[in-house]
């Protein structure tokens, strides 16, 4: 049975963020939006997710369709805005989401793009309990807004297939990422609505590490997302993980 609290629903799932980003759902696909940050992180996210799942699979990143036939979950999909590339690089795509209002928009929105992906309202912990499983799953700015990360991190580990890979993105928690993500992006540039993070909940890459391995995974590479101003494009960074980065997770041999 999936873990619940005492109002019935899913320990990870936390109500005041499901809220906040259902308030905001039919804004996904607007670039100039309160989601325009994600959509120009977008293009790095999608490089590290393909490349990083095809050399899981051994695959070539640069072929038409380099996800053909691999079955992906994205978990707390949002409107859409990596199951639609995803789906076009060949993968058979679920997404999946605790907010209603975000399946309603990504579902309209594939249809109008005439992509067949799998959409449903649901949260990690039911589809655990119903016995999907999947070759990878996608865990992108998640984490730092569930209420229990190993309940949840837990369920993932249960949809994810043994041989099986899992991306994560979050965000580090010091000085720097305090006033870059949140007095910068939610107060001075308003890149983001105010409230849309909570500095407590950052993740740390050691804490990452820590309840990946409680839950049965292991870190295998991060790579941080920096943001250049001069150029306004993101890119992937081996060594500065100080306020965005991208994780691959694997099952661990115990796990």
């Amino acid at each position: 049975m999936a873990a619940e609290n005492s109002t019935g629903t899913a320990k990870s799932v936390n109500p005041d963020e499901i809220a906040h980003f259902s308030a905001m759902a039919e804004t996904w696909w607007d670039p100039k939006g309160p989601f325009k940050p994600l959509h120009q992180l977008n293009p790095t996210r999608i490089e590290f997710v393909r490349d990083q799942i095809c050399a899981h699979f051994d695959r070539d990143p640069h072929s038409e369709q380099p996800l053909k036939d691999l079955r992906i979950l994205d978990i707390g999909c949002g409107g859409g805005l990596l199951c639609e590339p995803m789906a076009r690089l060949g993968a058979d795509m679920m997404g999946a989401d605790a907010a209603e209002k975000n399946i309603k928009t990504a579902s309209v929105h594939a249809e109008q793009m005439g992509l067949d992906i799998d959409y449903r309202h649901i949260t990690a912990e039911e589809l655990a309990e119903q016995g999907e499983t999947f070759d990878a799953i996608l865990n992108m700015e998640v984490i730092e807004h569930v209420a229990d990360i190993d309940s949840f991190l837990g369920a993932c580990h249960q949809l994810l297939k043994k041989d099986g890979c899992m991306t994560l993105s979050t965000i580090n928690r010091n000085i720097k990422s305090w006033v870059m993500a949140i007095a910068g992006a939610e107060y001075i540039l308003r890149w983001l609505p105010v409230g849309t993070h909570d500095w407590n909940k950052f993740i740390k890459p050691s804490e990452l590490a820590d309840h990946a391995l409680h839950s049965g995974f292991k870190i295998t590479t991060i790579n941080g997302m920096v943001f250049n101003p001069l150029s306004n494009a993101w890119s992937l960074d081996g060594q500065d993980f100080s306020v965005n980065y991208v994780a691959l997770a694997v099952k661990s041999q115990n796990g």
